[in-house]
């Protein structure tokens, strides 16, 4: 029994970093595809209405709002755009981040039922991030909440003067990082690494949904309810703590979808966890920022604060804290019905629409 349970967490803990490396694959080929587009596209971020957007694309493209936010900070940093734009092309990054677990959704477009969970659990994400930008988004451009709070906490913390070289470093992971500059160096073509991780990626997650239903059926399942998603503030406090810890929220909402996909758990436990995570992902940026510069501070203090006050909104109270859910349960069961749906609405949001904004504006 004991060494039956030892075989199972291992196969878990291998399936997570198969997951992990498919991850770490995507970002490598996409980073090198599209950062000089991304530099680029961010450097005419001029008005904050298309900042927010090409916030948005460049993460789609790159799939790394770690790597988005630096080159903002280094920009900020270096005068070539505001913190005032900076921090709309943050907004930007918070949405165009969930197009991981979007993806991740439609490795169960062959089921129907499981589909509309997956996609459920996917879209809550994006709901939740649109909706607190659509709240937020006025209120900083009208009053600045976002960036003279994160001024004034800057300059209470007597952070130094920017400095031009200034950005934020994303912490690599000391296994993953060796096996995919290998299979990168191997390969020698981004786009095939690109493919490569994408594959790996749905392969990993087929295995984690066939695997973790052993690991937690009877007991164990009731454990998993009681230890995280028990109640919504527990489900928060775990969303933050993994994902401070593995300083990613693509992966940990992501390893969400298969367990609300195979009925786990319920996508209204889920939903704090995943606002958790919104936290979590900016305890890296805000660690690596407070020892750089003013410039670096204020902007991952804004993307702290912008996050809170979402969090704020939405966790406390039960019937706001359903829509988002509710809302998501709604485009599931449409993209159920039409699965082209779930495609169309990925293209569009969070490619063909940023990206016609951006070049009309030009």
């Amino acid at each position: 029994m004991v060494i039956t349970w030892i075989v199972r967490i291992i196969l878990i803990l291998s399936i997570i970093l198969l997951f992990l490396l498919a991850i770490d694959l995507m970002i490598y080929a996409l980073s090198s595809i599209g950062l000089g587009a991304a530099r680029e596209l961010i450097k005419v971020a001029e008005i904050p209405f298309i900042s927010l957007f090409i916030g948005l694309l460049t993460t789609a493209l790159i799939q790394s709002s770690s790597t988005v936010t630096s080159i903002a900070v280094a920009m900020v940093a270096s005068g070539t755009i505001s913190l005032n734009m900076g921090i709309f092309v943050i907004m930007g990054a918070n949405i165009g981040t969930t197009l991981t677990s979007d993806i991740i959704s439609l490795s169960y477009i062959t089921s129907k039922n499981k589909f509309r969970l997956a996609l459920s659990a996917g879209v809550v994400h994006d709901f939740f991030n649109i909706l607190t930008t659509v709240i937020i988004f006025p209120l900083e451009y009208y009053y600045k909440i976002l960036s003279g709070s994160a001024m004034y906490i800057t300059h209470f913390l007597g952070v130094k003067t920017p400095t031009p070289d200034m950005i934020v470093t994303k912490p690599v992971y000391s296994i993953i990082k060796p096996l995919t500059d290998g299979i990168a160096n191997l390969v020698g073509n981004d786009w095939i690494v690109a493919i490569i991780g994408i594959l790996l990626l749905f392969a990993a997650i087929k295995l984690f949904s066939r695997y973790s239903y052993k690991l937690l059926i009877g007991k164990s399942k009731d454990k998993l309810q009681s230890y995280i998603f028990s109640n919504p503030f527990k489900s928060f406090s775990w969303g933050v703590l993994f994902t401070g810890a593995l300083q990613s929220s693509s992966i940990t909402t992501s390893l969400t979808v298969p367990l609300v996909a195979t009925r786990k758990v319920s996508l209204s436990d889920v939903f704090p966890f995943v606002m958790g995570a919104n936290i979590g992902t900016t305890i890296t940026a805000l660690l690596a920022a407070i020892f750089k510069s003013e410039a670096a501070v204020s902007l991952a203090i804004a993307h702290l604060v912008f996050n809170l006050i979402g969090v704020l909104i939405f966790l406390p109270f039960a019937q706001i804290r359903n829509f988002p859910v509710m809302l998501a349960k709604k485009f599931g069961m449409l993209a159920s019905d039409n699965r082209l749906i779930g495609f169309f609405y990925i293209i569009l949001t969070f490619f063909l629409i940023p990206f016609l904004l951006i070049y009309l504006s030009r």
